[in-house]
């Protein structure tokens, strides 16, 4: 996909160095069939009944897929990753970076959850000798130090931990199935906390959300928008409903969201090591990108460049404290969170994109030359107001479904306000030639 080590973050992709649809699209699975998506499964598993959850994926699944068609079609046409994309989509230079920190700050919380997933398995391990706390400290220090100092020594466990992932599952599956009625698995009752149909969708939503809005980052690489839509919902129906519906089925038969412990009853030391692997392999993807976005946010907003191993350190440290202090109790909450603030982000570039064009003559003529637009906005304030509007609103409103409830409340004050400003400027002109 990447030809020569150059990734094209700060230019467009050219026709030449884009991919098959093979490739862009197992890329895409391969980042939804992680660890963190068998949590969404069984959190919704520990909270729904099969039905319900089953709706829930369906419901939160078109709106990943709306927000990652819509801006994989663009990024694709463009050739733009999401952060240059965004900076000609209403949020202008300095928008562009507050998205990019938003996105950061994301994955410093996923950081923290998997880590105290980690955590728990290593604990686990050690038959709980060392305590969660100790567990966290030790698991978060040494992810910390791989990605600080660029220890390679792990990189060979990407190669194979999803593989694993997938036969430890499937596995499980087939123990719960041999053992269980299937029917009473359809027909149980959730043994955690209820949470109603839009809640559960919203998770699902905020599950992939953040991956949803740099959908362009690897759409970018294909070579049409028909591409676009097959890398976009094969994955989705391996990752969402294939993934989900197993976990699902496991955590009402175990009768707990604890991938830990579902993994580990069903699968025994396989399904603990996997857990650790999985952990692992994530984890260090979430603090390198984490990092890598605040640090290119800092830059981006004051000019300064921070030490990339003194920046790791740092969200190492806040990311494992965290951990310590219960961010996995709290990961429904994390991804309705997730579900009400990025969906407006989409919503906003989305009509300004295909609706209002605001930049799309700039974007036309400099793609002909392969170019990016020479002027943009310096920070587009309206579209920041919008995505501000359109969380508080999926917090705030209780009927249907936020996450988008914050989506359309956002594309629909961001193109008011915009259609306004517009007409009081033609008003303008109006009067000054009438005077």
């Amino acid at each position: 996909m990447l030809k020569g080590g150059d990734d094209h973050s700060a230019s467009r992709v050219p026709p030449a160095d884009r991919s098959r649809l093979v490739v862009v699209t197992l890329v895409r699975i391969g980042a939804m069939t992680s660890l963190s998506q068998f949590m969404v499964g069984a959190a919704l598993g520990n909270s729904m009944s099969f039905w319900q959850a089953i709706m829930a994926t369906i419901l939160g699944s078109l709106v990943i897929e709306f927000v990652s068609l819509g801006l994989g079609i663009a990024g694709a046409r463009e050739g733009l990753s999401t952060s240059l994309l965004a900076r000609w989509c209403g949020f202008g230079r300095y928008g562009s970076v507050l998205i990019g920190a938003l996105i950061g700050v994301s994955l410093l919380g996923w950081f923290g959850i998997q880590n105290a997933v980690f955590a728990n398995a290593l604990n686990s391990a050690f038959n709980d000798k060392l305590g969660f706390a100790a567990s966290a400290a030790i698991s978060g220090g040494a992810i910390t130090i791989i990605v600080a100092f660029g220890f390679r020594a792990l990189s060979w466990t990407a190669k194979f931990v999803v593989p694993l992932f997938f036969a430890v599952v499937i596995w499980s599956m087939y123990r719960i199935v041999g053992s269980t009625s299937v029917i009473a698995l359809l027909t149980a009752m959730p043994s955690g906390k209820a949470i109603p149909l839009g809640v559960g969708a919203t998770v699902v939503a905020g599950g992939y959300i953040a991956g949803a809005l740099i959908t362009p980052d690897l759409s970018r690489y294909c070579k049409s928008s028909k591409h676009v839509f097959w890398m976009t919902f094969s994955s989705i129906v391996v990752g969402e409903f294939i993934v989900n519906t197993m976990a699902i089925l496991i955590a009402h038969a175990v009768g707990t969201s604890d991938v830990t412990t579902i993994l580990t009853q069903t699968a025994g030391w396989i399904g603990l090591v996997t857990v650790i692997l999985s952990a692992v392999k994530i984890n260090d993807i979430n603090l390198y990108s984490s990092s890598l976005a605040i640090g290119t946010a800092i830059e981006g907003a004051s000019g300064k460049r921070l030490n990339r191993v003194v920046l790791t350190v740092l969200m190492g440290i806040i990311g494992t404290t965290l951990s310590i202090a219960g961010i996995l109790n709290q990961f429904v909450t994390f991804l309705v969170i997730l579900g009400v603030t990025f969906p407006p982000i989409a919503g906003v570039m989305l009509v300004d994109y295909f609706i209002l064009r605001t930049s799309r003559d700039a974007l036309e003529s400099s793609r002909m030359s392969g170019t990016l637009p020479t002027t943009s906005l310096s920070i587009g304030w309206t579209a920041i107001a919008a995505c501000a509007i359109g969380s508080a609103a999926g917090l705030l409103i209780k009927v249907g479904i936020p996450s988008l409830t914050s989506l359309v409340c956002a594309a629909a004050s961001y193109w008011i306000a915009r259609v306004s400003f517009q007409k009081s400027i033609a008003n303008g002109a109006k009067s000054e030639i009438y005077r």
